[in-house]
């Protein structure tokens, strides 16, 4: 199956995004090659731009403190395994002490470091990160690699609080799922919500299946259209019934 997340709130996008550019600086990271670097380093400022948001890390705090309250009732409750929830309780409690810990506005250490913002500017304009453009970034890039490496790891572990929080409560959310088992009849399908709260849902096809959703949803209804997966032509709507999968997720 090929699952298709779809947050429905504007934290869950966030939450998402990062969690994205997460994994794929580490993809880069473990490479060698200084186009590998680049790139996690052009990841590394995103990161930067979406994690800005002034509330995010208040944001994080307050549902890890939420989460914790609510796990902690589960104790004595013989249909949950004590070692599971401690384990979980005590990565919150790892991760809300890394938040806390954490000095002034997220990435501060990034934009307080003149070279990286130089070279974050020189990468809003194509090509302007040439070695004619930015001599000294093209000195870095040529360094070895580990060297390189290191000082990726220096610039992302202030960050690291907010990676690992962000783990806890996708992980969270994503186990509180419920999932059923629809028919798009000829690629259409709309579900009437009344209110209905979820952070998240996800749309499961089979891999084989040659069709992407289109999601719309808010608190009242929920409309998806299957449309086909076309790469070198336009997508038009799937004229057939889909059988699909769908899960919503709550906190």
């Amino acid at each position: 199956m090929i699952s298709y997340e779809y947050p429905i709130n504007e934290r869950t996008r966030t939450l998402l995004r990062l969690e994205n550019l997460c994994k794929r600086i580490d993809f880069f990271l473990e490479q060698d090659e200084a186009a590998a670097h680049h790139a996690a380093l052009i990841t590394l400022f995103e990161i930067l731009d979406v994690s800005s948001r002034a509330d995010l890390k208040s944001d994080l705090i307050q549902e890890l403190e939420r989460q914790k309250q609510a796990l902690a009732q589960l104790r004595n409750n013989p249909a949950v395994s004590e070692d599971a929830l401690d384990e979980v309780l005590a990565d919150i409690e790892k991760s809300s002490s890394g938040l806390f810990a954490m000095p002034g506005k997220i990435g501060q250490h990034l934009k307080d470091n003149e070279w990286l913002m130089n070279i974050k500017q020189r990468t809003a304009i194509p090509g302007g990160v040439c070695e004619f453009d930015l001599p000294s970034y093209h000195y870095w890039l040529n360094q070895n690699p580990e060297k390189r490496r290191d000082d990726m790891m220096l610039w992302l572990g202030p960050l690291s609080p907010i990676e690992n929080s962000i783990a806890i409560v996708l992980r969270i959310l994503r186990e509180s799922g419920r999932t059923l088992r629809y028919v798009a009849q000829n690629g259409s399908f709309q579900q009437i919500l009344a209110g209905r709260t979820a952070q998240m849902l996800a749309v499961g096809l089979e891999e084989d299946l040659p069709y992407v959703p289109e999601i719309s949803a808010n608190k009242y209804a929920l409309n998806i259209r299957f449309v086909t997966a076309a790469i070198q032509q336009r997508p038009r709507l799937c004229e057939s019934d889909v059988d699909f999968k769908l899960s919503f997720y709550n906190l």
